[in-house]
């Protein structure tokens, strides 16, 4: 993986063209700390930090290639799954080719296809390419929106790069926040709208998406979405083709020439993955595969069941380990290790982010990085095969808004008095809400039921998804580790939004479908074990070391947090440990000092950006 960087139509002085990539590259070296190279001309300048993982002498960035008396210029932050498969369709049109790199795939598809390229693609990917001559750029996101794509707009020209940070580094782009910016923090966050990039003028490109950008005028267009279509497959074919679909993503995202692992959770996903990536090891005698667990210092003394939570993982990821000999690191987090992380992640989010759900990912990437380059993990399973309470409890199906934020009564009463009168919070997230299910392709004829199924589905693939894809690349690329997600296979998802919820719920469990599809995979008793979330700390030194934050913030007269929320609410909350609140702020996890670590986060974030609220 890598992080790219860009501007055209730049009127800077020729002597800053150069040093503005330099100074926008800069701040995402960790996305790409092997190499850096960069091309700039009179009219456009990108920058490219490379992570070496396939082909280092014929992968180099930025790529140039001439063809019809047109030079071509790619910047590319991804991985195509599909490579040999393209390659053989540009070589029947005649095309020859220097090295082994998909980023050659992808620059030669989109001179020989145009736009239409990305229907060519199966991976992971977030794209430029430069036409010198036409003066014209093309940028494009995949289909999920598993890589980052964000752009500006501005004195005419266009800035674009992999993260925010990027374009805050621009000398002409200042950071501030007016009422949609806030009304995000405040309402949605950490999730955010579909292409809203938080921060006045900043966008991001939308999953399935791509952009031109020509004299000025930049057109957004939309190239994939799901469709809806009559399931006509039997239970035993639906159950066959979701095997063979998840067992092709894994075994396509498995070519690397660098070291591979996958992380072991002990759930069905992870364990998934994990067991059909270490018998494509065993069959072509790669050597044992190596696996991956967090876990948390002092948690057997500390750990809490709970119905979210109900028991610890290390028995079923011993089960999955020991039947395919993997070879296993289990990496135990103390309290200082999520602390000291806290303020990191909120950087390499550019927004405040999931508190310690973050900075334990954040702090497990780096271990990993330790012994590989690239990891496979089990993100989008539940979004896709309905594995959340919200699929299948009516309360929580029937609820008005997003069911994961539950918690507006709750924000309102934290936030200054002025800001709920200014603003509608409730209202901003339903209209959001309201547009995004307006937006999910409905089936004519379909029971209200079958429809409501499919717009949460679409909601989930849009929005909540997003987030957790959002908090796996900014915190794996910060430890300069690639992941990649097989169930975020666009052929999966778009198999799955048409089957019914019946077979979904298959045995009145979740995702009962995909549990059956994995039969002979995985061991009984982890086939069938209850969902359990990303695993989090229970141990009380981490509530005392947050709320200590939380105190040091509250002393301050004029931290910034107090431009939006209320000092007394504030003080309240943190007396109570988080107590004081007990639905959670997002999702099913923040709550307590997940809470608090949040909204210090936001402080933190509001500071070290200096961001002006207009």
């Amino acid at each position: 993986m890598c992080g790219f960087v860009g501007w055209v139509g730049s009127p800077a002085r020729e002597e800053e063209r150069s040093l503005i990539v330099d100074q926008m590259a800069k701040t995402i070296e960790h996305r790409g700390p092997d190499a850096y190279k960069k091309w700039v001309r009179e009219q456009a300048g990108f920058g490219h930090q490379r992570l070496i993982v396939v082909d280092p002498k014929g992968g180099v960035q930025p790529m140039v290639r001439q063809s019809n008396g047109e030079e071509y210029i790619l910047c590319y932050n991804g991985e195509l799954y599909n490579t040999e498969d393209v390659r053989k369709l540009l070589r029947a049109k005649g095309w020859t080719f220097q090295g082994h790199s998909d980023t050659e795939v992808v620059l030669l598809s989109y001179i020989e296809w145009g736009e239409q390229c990305v229907q060519k693609f199966n991976g992971i990917f977030a794209f430029s390419v430069w036409e010198v001559n036409k003066q014209c750029l093309f940028i494009a996101r995949d289909r999920l929106g598993v890589k980052p794509l964000f752009y500006n707009e501005q004195n005419g020209g266009l800035t674009f790069a992999s993260e925010i940070k990027a374009l805050l580094a621009h000398p002409d782009k200042d950071a501030s926040i007016s009422e949609q910016g806030i009304l995000e923090v405040l309402t949605l966050g950490p999730s955010r709208t579909p292409g809203h990039g938080v921060f006045d003028g900043i966008h991001e490109v939308r999953p399935g998406f791509y952009a031109t950008w020509s004299a000025g005028a930049f057109k957004e267009k939309r190239y994939w979405n799901v469709e809806s279509r009559e399931h006509k497959d039997t239970w035993e074919e639906t159950v066959e083709r979701v095997r063979g679909l998840f067992t092709d993503a894994v075994q396509r995202q498995l070519v690397s020439d660098v070291k591979l692992g996958t992380f072991l959770s002990g759930g069905v996903d992870s364990s998934a993955i994990t067991s059909i990536a270490a018998n494509y090891y065993k069959k072509e005698n790669l050597g044992n595969l190596k696996t991956f667990s967090i876990d948390y210092k002092e948690q057997e003394k500390f750990f809490k069941s709970n119905a979210f939570q109900p028991d610890r993982d290390l028995t079923y990821i011993q089960l999955v380990q020991k039947e395919h000999k993997t070879k296993h690191f289990t990496l135990e987090a103390s309290v200082e290790d999520l602390v000291s992380r806290l303020q990191r992640s909120v950087e390499l989010r550019d927004l405040p982010g999931m508190a310690d759900v973050d900075s334990s990912l954040l702090w497990f990437c780096e271990k990993i990085k330790n012994h590989v380059t690239v990891a496979l993990s089990g993100e989008c399973a539940d979004e896709i095969f309905g594995g959340y309470p919200w699929f299948y409890r009516k309360e929580d199906r029937d609820r008005k808004g997003f069911p994961w934020i539950r918690s507006i009564s709750e924000r309102e009463n934290l936030v200054r008095e002025d800001i709920v009168q200014r603003f509608d919070l409730e209202n901003y997230m339903l209209k959001r809400y309201q547009n995004s299910i307006g937006e999910a392709p409905l089936l004519d004829g379909e029971t209200e039921s079958a429809s409501k199924h499919r717009q949460m589905l679409y909601l989930n693939m849009n929005w909540f998804m997003q987030t957790l894809l959002e908090r796996k690349d900014r915190m794996s690329m910060g430890a300069s580790l690639e992941v990649r997600v097989p169930f975020s296979d666009h052929r999966i998802v778009e198999y799955a939004y048409n089957i019914p919820w019946e077979m979904k719920h298959f045995g009145n469990q979740e995702k009962g479908l995909l549990r059956q599809a994995l039969h002979g995979i995985l061991p009984d008793k982890v086939l069938h074990r209850k969902k359990n979330p990303y695993p989090k700390t229970f141990h009380p030194d981490y509530t005392k070391a947050v709320t200590v934050w939380m105190k040091e913030i509250l002393s301050q007269p004029n931290a910034p947090i107090f431009n939006l929320f209320d000092r007394k609410a504030l003080e309240q909350l943190n007396e109570s440990e988080g107590k004081a609140i007990s639905t959670p702020w997002f999702g099913q996890l923040m709550t307590g000092p997940q809470l608090i670590a949040h909204l210090c986060q936001i402080n933190y974030w509001l500071t070290v950006y200096r961001i002006k609220i207009n």
